[in-house]
């Protein structure tokens, strides 16, 4: 699917007046990049930026004019209209979290399924996804831990993917973030906030059970080994992490591409198997995503 250029609007792609008209959100700034030389696959180019402008919280009306249908990730879906959208289907239905648009499809036997539209240029996992990453491991059922949850954007669709059956556990140390964070989870059942710092998960380990995945999105230039702590911890043997890096926060001296070389080393060097890595642009500039298991047992290649 092709990332959404120009005007990255509060919708992921969707540009003008949403038709739903009540009330006015205001759309999410994009932050894009035009970086290039980039060792890794990169999809799109340009800067992908600007204010959006989508008024109205509706968003685009459902039924016949939009077709909804699954991604090769489970748990997400492609909104298919005027422009193509990254959705979720939202688990309060009637809710928006940050002012992204929703979309309304009506089923045959008349009820309605809401989808809220994954804006890339506000979350990392949503840019990976575009950027061609082959498993994000987060799906329905799922019990992931979000390292660096900030006021609860990504983690409201993360919310949206495991479902009711999954877990969300969230942890943010900014106070003012955490507010959002905590008013997000009133609503959504599956997500445990967790105010306190993930350089410390002593402090938050009989909150947070095992998990499946471990999402890390710290942005500090220790993260690898923020990583590495809590997945001693809380991650089990075979299970899966993805990490956000941000070539500036680590060392602003360097290419990025360097970077992201020696932090897949560092985490090699802790029990990770990195088993790829994307690019975020045009969405974020200088960042990559990296994808792997944990762990992982030595005989799994005869058996497979």
């Amino acid at each position: 699917m092709r990332p959404p250029r120009g005007r990255g609007g509060g919708g992921g792609g969707f540009r003008g007046r949403g038709d739903g008209g009540r009330g006015r959100g205001r759309g999410g700034g994009g932050r894009g990049g035009d970086r290039g030389g980039s060792a890794m696959k990169s999809r799109g180019g340009g800067r992908g930026g600007g204010r959006g402008g989508g008024r109205g919280r509706g968003g685009m009306k459902g039924g016949s004019k939009v077709i909804v249908e699954p991604h090769r990730h489970e748990g997400v879906f492609v909104a298919k209209g005027k422009e193509d959208a990254l959705v979720t289907k939202n688990m309060v239905p009637g809710e928006a979290v940050y002012n992204e648009k929703r979309i309304a499809v009506q089923n045959e036997d008349g009820t309605k399924i809401e989808y809220r539209v994954w804006n890339p240029f506000r979350s990392k996992l949503a840019a990976a996804i575009l950027g061609g990453v082959d498993n994000i491991w987060i799906k329905p059922g799922a019990k992931v831990l979000y390292l660096g949850a900030a006021s609860g954007t990504t983690v409201s669709h993360v919310s949206d993917v495991v479902g009711p059956t999954g877990v969300v556990y969230a942890v943010e140390f900014s106070h003012r973030s955490g507010r959002d964070l905590v008013n997000m989870a009133k609503k959504r059942t599956n997500v445990i906030p967790i105010i306190e710092d993930a350089r410390h998960p002593a402090k938050y380990r009989m909150l947070v059970g095992m998990v499946d995945v471990i999402f890390s999105d710290v942005a500090q230039p220790d993260q690898a080994r923020i990583l590495a702590l809590n997945a001693s911890y809380f991650l089990k043997a075979g299970g899966h992490f993805v990490i956000s890096i941000k070539a500036n926060c680590i060392d602003s001296t360097v290419p990025a591409e360097a970077v992201f070389q020696s932090e897949v080393k560092k985490l090699q060097q802790e029990q990770f198997k990195p088993f790829e890595q994307v690019t975020l642009e045009p969405f974020e500039r200088d960042h990559a995503c990296v994808v792997g298991g944990y762990r992982m047992p030595k005989k799994q290649k005869a058996a497979t």
